[in-house]
């Protein structure tokens, strides 16, 4: 197969946002050689604190959006800031299972 020809096939699945990084380069090993690559072991589930929207935490605690914007300003839910940014992605599910377990 053309180096170009592959150029082109990974264009295209780069511009698909349902194909991860790993997928397209299995599927780029795979066009290349004409045998699978073997597959990566899966990452661990549980690599750390799972991170919950606040539509989420709000539906689990039966409340709307509002209430829960409350309670972080009133320091019951704590806001969790990834590094680099400057506005909070979410509340940890374990602050808001302890909140809801009372």
């Amino acid at each position: 197969m053309l180096v170009t020809t592959l150029d082109v096939i990974r264009a295209g699945l780069k511009s698909d946002p349902t194909i991860t990084p790993t997928d397209r380069n299995h599927l780029i090993a795979l066009l290349r050689t004409g045998v699978a690559a073997p597959n990566p072991p899966a990452p661990s589930p549980d690599t750390g604190p799972r991170i919950i929207r606040r539509r989420e935490a709000a539906r689990r605690l039966a409340c709307c959006v509002r209430v829960i914007d409350r309670l972080a300003q009133e320091g019951k839910l704590k806001r969790v800031k990834l590094p680099g940014r400057v506005r909070a992605a979410g509340f940890r599910e374990g602050d808001v299972n302890a909140l809801l377990a009372g």
